[in-house]
């Protein structure tokens, strides 16, 4: 994605923050403009048109903040040199910091109406059916390692074949961009009033054969573009 395009793409999807408070409006800025996966759904063309999405660690919704504004960006024109970003996506999110899901439909609902639909709770109690996508990105090492098998099991199940799971991971190990990583998230849990939470993360290839074991084809690329980080995007598909 062109930094021009990009630029008026930040100023669409965040815009309406503005209503929530100047903390919230820069925190979507900053996430937006400097984390590389989110151009990268879009060049990628990751999310078929009309998907139900469901965001499993949503925080405040910056996946359909700036997905649905791609959508407008792209019906007015705007985005003549991009790939086509997709249309007609539905949301449903859960957040286990509930005051961040409030966040976002209080930017997002005025705008998109229930397109949008995010909630307080626990991923792992999520009702996963009648959904097209699965998205889980950057929260599912603070689960246990058995408890994130047993989620990809529901996962699995809840998709029909043609569905996606999509999931952005560290690469555990000990290289420096891992550990720069885990310090990272750290600080980033404090500052947002988190508890500072366990991690339970895998080398790359375990989370592939996870995948692959359960009957997803797995396409793997870096995701940490322009940052010291050690993450890498899956996307899984149903056969």
């Amino acid at each position: 994605m062109q930094p021009k395009l990009k630029e008026m793409l930040l100023d669409l999807s965040t815009e309406p923050y503005k209503r929530t408070g100047k903390f919230n409006y820069h925190w979507a800025r900053g996430k937006l403009w400097h984390d590389p996966i989110f151009a990268a759904l879009i060049d990628q063309s990751v999310f078929p048109n009309g998907a139900r999405i469901l965001d499993l660690g949503c925080g405040r919704g910056l996946l359909p903040a700036w997905l649905l504004a791609a959508e407008q960006m792209a019906e007015i024109g705007n985005m003549p040199d991009a790939a086509p970003p997709p249309k007609g996506l539905q949301f449903r999110g859960v957040e286990l910091m509930a005051h961040e899901a409030d966040c976002g439909n209080q930017a997002l609902q005025p705008l998109y109406g229930n397109r949008v639909q995010l909630v307080g709770g626990d991923m792992r109690k999520a009702d996963m059916s009648n959904t097209d996508v699965i998205a889980i990105l950057d929260v599912f090492h603070y689960i246990p390692i058995e408890e994130q098998d047993q989620m990809l099991d529901q996962i699995r199940a809840a998709l029909i074949p043609g569905g996606i799971f999509v999931t952005r991971v560290g690469n555990a190990g000990n290289s420096l961009r891992f550990r720069i990583s885990q310090l990272t998230d750290r600080c980033i849990s404090f500052v947002q009033g988190h508890r500072l939470p366990g991690m339970w993360c895998r080398p790359v290839d375990e989370w592939i054969r996870a995948l692959e074991s359960r009957g997803f084809s797995v396409q793997s690329s870096p995701m940490s573009a322009g940052t010291p980080f050690a993450n890498v995007l899956l996307i899984a598909h149903v056969a």
